[in-house]
């Protein structure tokens, strides 16, 4: 349930997420991963990219920049999300803000197109596409607005009335 009643005043749970362990572990690995894919890129990457075909130089350099793009869009969400944990913004400020990332940016092209990159290229996009999956699933979780809570009482007040009213003519 998303929401808990305490004290009389409504909690939102995922206004605490920000503030998890699991939080804190999922920006480190996207940090992690934006680090490693830029030294990649401008290490080995570059000197793999030279060796390649010319049709497969053409999907790595295709391939790596949706990589990064895909990996700074994660990035931004996630330092928004980390401006929301140490208090530099509100959870609501975060979600008018998230509107300029976009986590459905910037899919990679088809498998057997990928499967032709250096393992290594073909390693980092599987993992950014796992970290963009399990945030995507966070986002929708974290921003979607809670159902309001429609007082239903007891179902069978309606039914009791009924009887009462057919019995007392």
């Amino acid at each position: 349930m998303e929401r808990l009643q305490a004290d009389g005043a409504l909690v939102q749970l995922s206004e605490r997420f920000t503030n998890s362990a699991a939080f804190g572990a999922l920006f480190r690995e996207g940090m992690d991963l934006v680090e490693e894919t830029a030294a990649y890129l401008d290490g080995a990457g570059r000197n793999e990219a030279k060796a390649l075909d010319r049709a497969v130089s053409l999907t790595y350099a295709t391939e790596s920049m949706r990589l990064t793009t895909r990996l700074m869009q994660l990035a931004s969400w996630l330092l928004l999300h980390r401006a929301v944990k140490e208090g530099e913004m509100t959870l609501v400020q975060a979600n008018r803000e998230k509107t300029k990332v976009k986590l459905t940016a910037a899919d990679p092209g088809p498998a057997d197109t990928i499967e032709k990159l250096p393992t290594q290229l073909q390693d980092l996009i599987h993992r950014s596409m796992s970290l963009q999956t399990r945030v995507r699933r966070l986002d929708s979780s974290i921003h979607t607005p809670p159902a309001d809570h429609i007082a239903i009482g007891n179902p069978l007040v309606p039914h009791l009335n009924a009887l009462k009213a057919a019995f007392e003519r």
